[in-house]
């Protein structure tokens, strides 16, 4: 330093030190102070850390003493390991507030380099810290060295409110905030997507950040908040994530739910919103969440409510709260509890005819039932007001809302004895139906109605025969017997006895006499009148001779008779009819051989020889005995000939007329079993039947067979066949004779309708498919149905 305290620097001083040495003397190095880094301006940002550090550059280092740094207002700054220093003084001179409790000092020195260099240290630069800074020493004791660096600070970018996921609401006005801090202060601007926005329309640039007018769901995306300042040339940029939520909005809920008494019952409350919402069930009465409740479940994700069983409490009103980060939507409904029907009262009744009955059914649920009845075993129920089927019947109802309860009163005028029975009662709302079943007794006189049309009572040889009486009544009625108008009881004749056996009582009677023979009375008394009739005890007899019997049919082995029975008094049938026949030239009735038939069979005689007389006689049969023999036949059989036509067994479904021949229908398509029974075999026994079918159609009446194409065969042992390898939908015109030893039958003929359904050709092989040669001719089908619907 010179004495003008011209501060020399190291340029300077090296310009000097040539002139001397190329001119004047040797040239000695200049004292001075170095400070790194050497820029005089140090520009760091607020926050960061700045190292300083002082050098003395002197010829001889150990002649430096006192080396230290101060501030601006030549304040010594002091090492780490002594008392803090703190600025008491900002770079614009104002007084700073005093500091206390910090842990470590802001700035403090610290030497280095084996003492021969002094670090300055700022741990955290603040704004307060700008300002020059002086190193300062003494070398050779009497001469003063000095250095100075300016530090400047500045703010870098700072975030101040700018989150990087940010969520408008639909709908309404939005600023995405990006509110930034720096010093100097930043510019800001915004893109979307890579390209700039400007202000302009929905989109407006504050100082808070990007403002949308009217968020929409296509707002959604990715924004960049740009920050720059020009004099530092910092640059800082923020993405930012606008996702637009939109309100839940609760689909309105029915005003009124129904759910049933002991029963699940499951709601499912739907809203829009996003994020999705979560739901709640709030209910009134109690502002419970119904989540908390026993038998109750809500699906938070769905709005699914689920009750396991409802009860009488859960009758209440019901709000569905969907919520998410946008808002919240609710909607309300009642729960109306119903209550399944129960019959609390029905009591049977018992009524006198010709009165009027009151049959009462109580029922309660919630809303109140609607009652009706009908007669138990029938579906058609009485409706309320007079009955169109039977104006007696009136169906009336009270409702009683407030106890939930209905009586219903089926009322029947002018009771009839058809009234009595049982009766339902049907109670029904909209949660379920509930029966009961009531009696309606109704009383009467006694009646014997259902005698009136008994016959007589028949009795022989001094049988017991039994009377008995019982009355319709109700109550149940007492019985007397009367005989001549006297008491039976009374006469105590060893003859009549009475048994009784409940409501019934039995009058057995030995008639040891024809004076019992006659009529007998029965008196039926109950309270409310009495009612008499008349039962007759007559003799048995036998039947009547037979009035007439003549030969319907005769074959050279037997005889079917048609025979006219005596007549028969009411309750004394004929049970049967018998036969005695001989050959009519044998005297002896006594040898003659004898047969039966009951009342309902064919008279057939059978195995009579051909070509022989016979005498027959009849008698009819009853439970006293045989009639007398009558009716006298005398009849021949013819010579032995072939059998008699056989009949098959076979309904037709269309009787032809007596030239043609009956159709029957097959159930199946491909085969048919043909069933007879065994004709008379006229003398000689039937050793086998032929049988012969060939498809075909009728054409103008006259039957057409299929060249080549029927077959035939001979059965020994049995009356029926199978049909084989039959064509479906196809006419057959089936042939059965009886042969024995004589000759053949006159032929049974059949039209045989096969079923629809696929053809059946057999294995395929030409010696079991007897068709095959034929399948071309098969076209005549359409001839046949269409001869079968005119036939129709």
């Amino acid at each position: 330093m010179a004495s003008g305290g011209v501060k020399l620097n190291s340029a300077s001083i090296t310009i000097l030190c040539w002139i001397t040495i190329l001119g004047f003397a040797q040239c000695q190095k200049i004292p001075s102070l170095q400070i790194m880094p050497a820029a005089s301006v140090q520009r760091k940002p607020v926050g960061n850390s700045l190292l300083l550090t002082c050098r003395p550059d002197v010829p001889d280092s150990t002649l430096i003493s006192d080396l230290r740094w101060s501030d601006s207002r030549n304040m010594t700054i002091p090492p780490k390991a002594t008392k803090y220093y703190y600025p008491q003084f900002d770079s614009k001179g104002r007084k700073l507030p005093a500091k206390a409790g910090q842990s470590s000092p802001p700035i403090y020195t610290e030497s280095i380099a084996g003492g021969q260099a002094l670090a300055l240290l700022f741990n955290s630069l603040q704004e307060s810290m700008a300002g020059v800074y002086y190193c300062a020493a003494s070398y050779s004791v009497t001469e003063q060295l000095a250095a100075s660096v300016l530090v400047e600070t500045y703010v870098a970018i700072t975030w101040k409110d700018a989150p990087e996921d940010q969520r408008p609401i639909l709908g309404e006005d939005y600023i995405v905030r990006c509110e930034v801090y720096a010093n100097p202060p930043a510019t800001v601007d915004w893109l979307r997507d890579g390209d700039p926005i400007k202000s302009s329309g929905r989109y407006v640039i504050e100082n808070r950040g990007l403002l949308i007018r009217n968020v929409s769901e296509s707002d959604d995306g990715l924004y960049t908040c740009r920050a720059a300042v020009i004099s530092t040339g910092e640059l800082a940029k923020r993405v930012i994530r606008v996702e637009v939520q939109i309100k839940p909005e609760v689909q309105q809920l029915p005003t009124v739910l129904n759910a049933v008494e002991g029963q699940s019952f499951s709601y499912l409350c739907n809203a829009t919103g996003k994020p999705v919402p979560e739901f709640q069930w709030i209910k009134k009465s109690t502002q419970q969440n119904v989540a908390d409740i026993d038998r109750f479940s809500v699906n938070a994700l769905t709005g699914q409510l689920d009750i396991s069983r409802v009860e009488q409490d859960d009758h209440d009103t019901y709000t569905c709260v969907a919520k998410n980060a946008a808002g919240i939507s609710e909607s309300t409904t009642k729960l109306n509890v119903l209550i399944r029907p129960k019959i609390i009262e029905f009591m049977n009744i018992t009524v006198p005819e010709g009165q009027e009955a009151v049959l009462a059914c109580r029922a309660f649920g919630r809303p109140p039932p609607e009652i009706t009845f009908r007669r138990y075993g029938t579906t058609e129920e009485y409706r309320v007001g007079l009955q169109v089927s039977d104006d007696r019947i009136v169906l009336d109802m009270q409702e009683n809302a407030e106890r939930s309860e209905t009586i219903g009163n089926l009322r029947i005028s002018q009771l009839d004895k058809t009234d009595d029975g049982l009766y339902d009662c049907i109670a029904r709302n909209p949660g379920d139906v509930a029966y009961k079943v009531g009696h309606i007794t109704v009383e009467y006189k006694p009646n014997f109605d259902h005698l009136k049309a008994l016959p007589p009572v028949y009795t022989w040889e001094q049988r017991p025969a039994n009377l008995s009486c019982f009355a319709q009544a109700i109550p149940n009625a007492t019985i007397e017997w009367r005989w001549n108008d006297r008491r039976v009881a009374d006469l105590y004749d060893i003859n009549m006895k009475i048994e009784e056996q409940g409501f019934r009582s039995d009058l057995i009677i030995t008639p040891r006499e024809h004076r019992y023979y006659t009529s007998y009375k029965c008196v039926a008394t109950n309270r409310l009148g009495r009612d008499e009739h008349v039962m007759e005890l007559r003799e048995a007899r036998i039947p009547e001779a037979v009035a007439q019997a003549k030969p319907r049919s005769v074959s050279a082995t037997s005889m079917t008779f048609d025979i006219i029975p005596p007549a028969f008094e009411k309750g004394l049938p004929i049970t049967a009819m018998s036969v005695q026949y001989k050959e009519e030239f044998n005297p002896d009735w006594n040898t003659a051989m004898n047969r039966t038939w009951s009342p309902d069979s064919p008279y057939i005689v059978e195995g009579l020889r051909p070509q022989t007389s016979y005498s027959f006689r009849f008698a009819a049969r009853n439970v006293v005995g045989l009639g007398p023999w009558s009716a006298y036949v005398v009849h021949s059989t013819p010579k032995r000939s072939e059998p008699e036509t056989p009949k098959t067994l076979h309904t037709p479904i269309q009787e032809e007329d007596e030239e043609d021949d009956a159709i029957v229908a097959s159930p199946y398509a491909d085969h048919f079993e043909l069933r007879w029974n065994v004709p008379v075999d006229n003398g000689e026994p039937i050793n086998f039947y032929r049988v012969k079918f060939c498809p075909g159609s009728k054409v103008n009446g006259v039957w057409t067979e299929l060249e080549g194409a029927c077959l035939e065969e001979d059965i020994t042992t049995t009356t029926h066949y199978e049909m084989r390898d039959l064509q479906a939908d196809t006419y057959y015109r089936i042939e059965l004779l009886a042969h024995n030893a004589i000759g053949f039958s006159r032929p049974a003929h059949l039209l045989l309708k096969t079923a629809r359904g696929n053809y059946y050709y057999g294995s395929g092989n030409s010696s079991d498919a007897p068709w095959s040669s034929i399948i071309a001719g098969l076209m005549l089908i359409a001839t046949f149905n269409s001869i079968h619907h005119q036939r129709s």
